[in-house]
């Protein structure tokens, strides 16, 4: 029996610094787990990307593929984005497909994949008017939104704590989401 696969997909906030343990994590919990990072995140994590791919056995994906050329990964049985930063998840609620993790998650939202965000912004990002109406566009779309109570709450500028992002409710949705949890 093959295990399913979990796409764990970020963008550029400072939880993604640890998408390594994230990974581990998840493949420890029976996931076979691909990672792709918005170009900024990718630039991050620069000198984490041969070890990630060392540790998932594929390439991390940045780019869009080229046509006919395949990317080596086998199909999701579900999507986490996270960390989504403003950008992020604005982009996909409005369907904007500036990145190639902004992309894939509006195909996910079009098609009816299983797809889980978290977000990661500080108190002041989340206040803006757009923001809300962005998590309120993707939770109608059947986009699993962990947000707030049960999910990502936010610090007041400047006071993140990266180290302490809940990883573990992502993976937990991600499970419920596929069909294993208990």
């Amino acid at each position: 029996m093959t295990p399913p696969v979990l796409y764990l997909l970020g963008s550029a906030a400072p939880p993604v610094l640890y998408v390594d343990g994230v990974v581990r994590d998840a493949q420890a919990r029976g996931w076979d787990v691909c990672v792709g990072l918005t170009p900024t995140a990718a630039t991050w994590l620069e000198n984490q990307l041969p070890q990630l791919e060392e540790l998932t056995g594929r390439p991390v994906r940045v780019q869009p593929r080229r046509p006919g050329v395949s990317d080596g990964w086998p199909p999701a049985d579900v999507t986490i984005l996270a960390p989504a930063t403003l950008h992020t998840v604005n982009s996909i609620a409005l369907g904007l497909t500036l990145s190639w993790v902004s992309a894939y998650a509006c195909e996910a939202i079009g098609k009816g994949w299983p797809l889980v965000v978290m977000p990661c912004v500080n108190s002041a990002y989340a206040t803006h008017p757009q923001f809300g109406r962005s998590l309120e566009v993707l939770r109608g779309a059947g986009v699993e939104v962990l947000f707030g109570v049960g999910g990502f709450v936010p610090n007041p500028p400047g006071q993140g704590r990266p180290v302490e992002y809940p990883w573990h409710l992502a993976l937990g949705a991600a499970e419920r989401r596929a069909g294993r949890a208990p």
